[in-house]
C-alpha cells in the first residue's frame, strides 16, 4: 500500500488557509443556526463572511490572514506574503 506524497508532506500545525478555511466555515454554520433560532438578520453575517471570501479570492487581501500572520501562524499555498512562494 503506498501513501500519496500530499498526506506525507502534511505538517502537524494548520496553516493560515487551514484556518481561514476552518473559521469561514464555521462563522457560516454558526450564523444559519442563529438565524433559524433568533432573527433573520444572523444571515447577514453569512453575506459578510462570503463576501469577504469572494474578494480574498480576487484581491488576495484577507484580513483574517493578516492577523494570523502576525500571530505566527505559517503560511500556506494561498496566504504567502507578496514576492515569497512555496
Amino acid at each position: 500500500m503506498t501513501t500519496h506524497p500530499a498526506i506525507l508532506s502534511r505538517s502537524t500545525s494548520p496553516t493560515i488557509d487551514q484556518w481561514v478555511f476552518r473559521i469561514a466555515g464555521t462563522m457560516v454554520l454558526v450564523s444559519l443556526v442563529l438565524s433559524q433560532l433568533h432573527s433573520v438578520y444572523w444571515m447577514g453575517l453569512t453575506a459578510f463572511v462570503g463576501a469577504n471570501l469572494l474578494q480574498s479570492s480576487y484581491t488576495g487581501f484577507c484580513p483574517l490572514a493578516v492577523l494570523l500572520r502576525r500571530l505566527g501562524v505559517k503560511p500556506g499555498a494561498a496566504f504567502y506574503p507578496p514576492g515569497q512562494s512555496g
